[in-house]
């Protein structure tokens, strides 16, 4: 019988697996800041604050290429914000050269350079029309928007929609670490957060063989030099990321447990219904398989 199936006084090894699946937080673990980070929205907004005002001049005049022309020639670093208003990250000056096809029979292309510092005529009048060709001129032309800082904050918003997938794994970290937290300021116990060798050998002397170099550890707590590594994560809907998953685990627990540390995998969410086979074949290999349920009972501290 297992070490967690007498900790928690379950009569057997399924008896505690059917109380995990049963136990799962099939409503996801979705938190307030999941939805947008605004301090990213409002910090990759305000740099450009004032080119963006600057454009607002624009908003319903008639022969807006003109007028635009005359801004960029006038205030080069208006250019700059072209692309927050189309949503596009450059990551390259490369790639701020772009290429248009103009004509499908014959693939001409039309060039745009969206990288110029100091635009001479005939370049801000290109931008111009790049500015037209896009959809952004018939926009703000027929005042679809009313100021171009509003507008380029929603345009963040959306591109920071992005990042929610990862959210949601740091969102079950979060989680988690509020239980881990808690537990060692009980029992005054440290802990280190996505730590590696190097990092457990600078906090506490303690030498480990690894892997591979790149290991990091999402939660190790030392409790008088016995070590406890977790490993975390929350799955929404099934797939095959959840069995290689568990398998890798398999292997990891093994290896750690060699060296005479406690491997702990706390995983939870709805996904686990449709592989609940890998997920059994893990429970029968290891000794520690938790979830948030169990955590909020207070398995950390009977286990540590």
């Amino acid at each position: 019988m297992k070490k967690l199936t007498n900790l928690l006084d379950f009569n057997s090894d399924d008896e505690l697996f059917d109380y995990i699946i049963s136990t799962l937080k099939l409503k996801g673990i979705t938190q307030w800041d999941y939805f947008v980070k605004w301090e990213k929205v409002h910090n990759n907004i305000e740099p450009h604050e004032v080119e963006l005002n600057i454009l607002n001049v624009l908003i319903g005049k008639e022969n807006i290429k003109e007028e635009l022309t005359k801004l960029i020639l006038q205030y080069p670093k208006v250019v700059n914000v072209i692309p927050i208003l189309l949503a596009i990250r450059f990551k390259t000056k490369k790639e701020q050269k772009i290429n248009i096809v103009s004509d499908l029979k014959t693939f001409q292309y039309d060039h745009f350079d969206l990288s110029i510092k100091a635009p001479n005529q005939q370049e801000a009048e290109s931008i111009s029309t790049f500015f037209m060709g896009c959809g952004l001129g018939d926009l703000i032309k027929d005042k679809r928007v009313k100021n171009l800082v509003d507008y380029a904050t929603g345009v963040e918003v959306g591109l920071d929609s992005n990042g929610r997938k990862n959210r949601g794994g740091h969102q079950m970290e979060n989680a988690v670490e509020f239980y881990i937290n808690e537990v060692c300021q009980e029992l005054n116990l440290s802990y280190l957060k996505e730590a590696n060798a190097t990092a457990i050998k600078s906090a506490w002397g303690i030498e480990l063989a690894v892997d591979k170099s790149s290991r990091r550890l999402d939660y190790v707590i030392n409790n008088n030099g016995k070590l406890y590594f977790f490993e975390v994560n929350f799955y929404n809907s099934g797939g095959s990321k959840l069995k290689s998953t568990a398998t890798e685990y398999v292997n990891m627990n093994q290896y750690w447990n060699a060296q005479n540390i406690e491997f702990i995998w706390i995983t939870d969410g709805a996904g686990w219904l449709s592989a609940v086979l890998p997920l059994r074949e893990y429970f029968d290999k290891a000794e520690y398989l938790l979830n948030l349920e169990m955590l909020k009972n207070g398995i950390l501290k009977k286990l540590i």
